[in-house]
């Protein structure tokens, strides 16, 4: 906590020494928001927005103290030209950038190279002025710099206290150029452990439906800050093959800059927020579903909720459950007072109590209370990362109907993966208690050790129950081989092998990298860092291993793979350990698996060819749906290696014949 306090108090202090020489937005000034003296750039050259400037800077630790204060940079987004900058001389005297000269108060075109170095007067001061720029997938700009009414900029007020919430302006600049100046209705700190990290987390709600960089429209994100994952991508891996395997309500996300009153704050992760309503990522829940038209409490409705033992009093509305769980109901969103506030949590006890039973005995059928295809694809998720927090937080389930119109709970959304994948060494104390010596290798299982004690055979972890429940366990072998197999085998190949249709929800590891490689080298040259603390594994060699089904033979490289202490290094021991624990479970999992025996063109696998099979196909051939890899597999019914509606006719000439 003194860290804590120590940091913010240092930004403070920081963002004051700015503000003593801010200058007024006026009429005529190119920036929208306050400024101080310094040069700006905007994002987009010969453009007239005032909300994507940025102030050039210089790195500072993470006190926020300047590290190297006579070398500034400026931190460009993808959406900068590679060439020439606009930038703004908010000095009061003229500055001279590469032989232009920028008289105050104006805005001049200036040339520039990447990486060079640039010599800068300012009043009798020279500076290094250097420009580095991303590729990421979109820019975001968030301005207030009076958040509090008294002349204190936006990250010096919410940075405080993670209660705080302010509006604001702000811009999202995609890779092309293009802005939207939608305003930000609320931003807010978000995140438990992370909040105390100096590199935080935020909230945001935008004033009407906004898109970033080709996500579908949605008013509620959160940025991450991927601020313990030195690959900065962890929790993009696993959104990604979650959303590519066909999981329900899988969040999309982006790579973005992140600019707050003209400051660079770094590397983020733009993501739908785990949210109900029209708009939002769990669009098919209705915050006001559990009531009846004449006002009173539903019998039955959805609800959304989460496992989360750091539940608090005051703050979550949330149940203690039989099994002494906490378990926040995110939808319907009530506080007390509210109608039915009391009856919502006894209903949502109820539900999970008897859900949590199903699971309880590995010899117990989950069906009549769950979707064991959803349960199975979060396991799969939580056990291939070897989520930490697998059973304790983060846990998240959708109460709803069935096809059928039975009410059942469904694994999804997956959320908060940065200290998975090889990432955390975890609680010494706690992995001795349960019996487990490698939970920082991709080797060993987890999810059933998660939560038990050597010393007492209580066990209240869901996961742990859901992993070892027989049912589950059965879906997830051919789940395994079938859905993200695949998928997994595609992210891991290189650029020699053509791309399939299959896994476009998630892309190849190099792409991934090619997206992110320049923004993280301007995130840690800004000055935050790869080795994050204790709780941080070492990150320096690793055994790979790789699994070939065909042969069903598992092998490990004798020799270790080494990896330099640099982000590119991070990232490549990231995908290589996940690829090798995927290896691991293919190898463990491979004797109980029996190909499913679908009929070619069956592709929603409910046994028999339809009408429905072909209008899947005909909405798949014209990019209305999304298969997952074996449903690819079942559409390409005249075996031609193209799914069209040639396929579809295939299918509508069997059902007649």
């Amino acid at each position: 906590m003194k860290k804590a306090t120590s940091i913010i108090l240092a930004l403070i202090l920081a963002f004051s020494a700015l503000s003593v020489c801010s200058v007024s937005a006026a009429q005529g000034k190119p920036v929208s928001f306050d400024t101080y003296e310094a040069l700006y750039v905007h994002a987009v050259s010969g453009s007239t927005d005032g909300e994507a400037w940025q102030a050039w800077q210089c790195e500072r630790d993470e006190d926020f103290s300047a590290v190297n204060p006579d070398v500034n940079y400026f931190f460009l987004p993808t959406s900068a030209d590679s060439k020439k900058v606009d930038i703004y001389n908010a000095y009061k005297t003229s500055v001279t950038v590469n032989g232009v000269e920028i008289p105050p108060g104006e805005v001049k075109t200036v040339d520039y190279e990447l990486n060079k170095s640039y010599s800068v007067d300012v009043s009798g001061k020279t500076y290094t002025l250097k420009f580095m720029k991303s590729n990421a997938e979109a820019a975001i700009y968030v301005n207030n710099t009076n958040a509090d009414g008294n002349g204190n900029g936006l990250m010096m007020y919410l940075n405080a206290d993670k209660s705080r919430s302010a509006k604001a302006t702000g811009a999202i600049v995609d890779s092309k150029g293009n802005i939207d100046n939608t305003d930000i209705k609320k931003i807010k700190g978000r995140g438990n452990t992370t909040w105390d990290k100096p590199k935080k987390a935020y909230n945001i709600t935008y004033s009407d439906a906004v898109s970033i960089a080709g996500m579908k429209k949605g008013k509620k994100y959160s940025i991450l800050a991927n601020y313990q994952d030195d690959s900065l991508s962890r929790n993009r891996f696993l959104y990604d093959l979650s959303d590519a395997v066909g999981m329900p309500y899988a969040s999309d996300s982006r790579y973005v800059d992140f600019y707050v009153d003209g400051f660079y704050w770094g590397s983020y992760q733009m993501t739908e927020k785990v949210e109900a309503g029209s708009s939002n990522l769990i669009s098919d829940i209705d915050d006001t579903a559990y009531l009846n038209d004449d006002g009173t409490v539903n019998s039955d409705f959805p609800f959304v909720c989460e496992v989360d033992a750091s539940a608090q009093d005051g703050e979550d509305y949330y149940v203690k459950t039989s099994s002494g769980n906490k378990v926040t109901i995110k939808a319907p969103e009530l506080e007390e007072g509210d109608v039915g506030y009391e009856e919502v949590k006894e209903y949502v006890k109820q539900k999970f109590d008897a859900f949590y039973n199903s699971v309880k005995s590995r010899t117990s059928d989950p069906t009549e209370y769950a979707d064991v295809e959803s349960l199975a694809k979060l396991y799969l998720i939580n056990e291939l990362g070897k989520n930490w927090d697998s059973g304790v937080s983060s846990l998240f389930f959708v109460y709803k109907q069935d096809s059928s119109g039975k009410y059942k709970f469904y694994g999804s959304p997956v959320w908060d993966y940065d200290n998975s994948l090889g990432n955390a060494v975890g609680v010494e104390r706690e992995l001795s208690n349960i019996g487990v010596t490698d939970y920082e290798e991709y080797y060993g299982w987890w999810c059933k050790y998660k939560g038990r004690s050597t010393n007492s055979k209580s066990v209240t972890n869901i996961m742990n129950f859901i992993a070892r429940n027989n049912i589950v366990y059965e879906k997830s072998v051919s789940v395994w081989f079938e859905e993200f197999v695949p998928v997994i085998n595609d992210f891991a190949s290189d650029s020699s092998i053509p791309e399939t249709n299959s896994t476009t929800e998630m892309y190849r590891a190099y792409t991934y990298y090619d997206l992110l490689k320049d923004s993280a080298q301007m995130n840690y040259q800004s000055g935050w860092l790869l080795d994050t603390g204790s709780w941080i594994s070492d990150h320096s060699s690793l055994y790979k291993a790789n699994y070939d089904l065909s042969t069903n033979t598992y092998t490990v490289d004798t020799k270790a793979t080494t990896y330099t202490q640099d982000f590119t290094g991070m990232y490549n021991y990231c995908v290589d350990w996940l690829t090798s624990r995927a290896a691991w479970l293919s190898n463990e999992m491979a004797d109980d698996y029996t190909p499913s025996e679908y009929r070619l063109g069956d592709v929603n696998k409910d046994g028999s060819l339809s009408i429905t099979d072909a209008t899947e196909i005909q909405k798949y051939a014209v990019s209305v749906v999304y298969f997952t890899p074996s449903q690819v597999s079942l559409g390409d019914v005249n075996g031609d290696g193209i799914i069209n509606v040639l396929d579809a006719t295939e299918i509508q000439k069997k059902i007649v014949s």
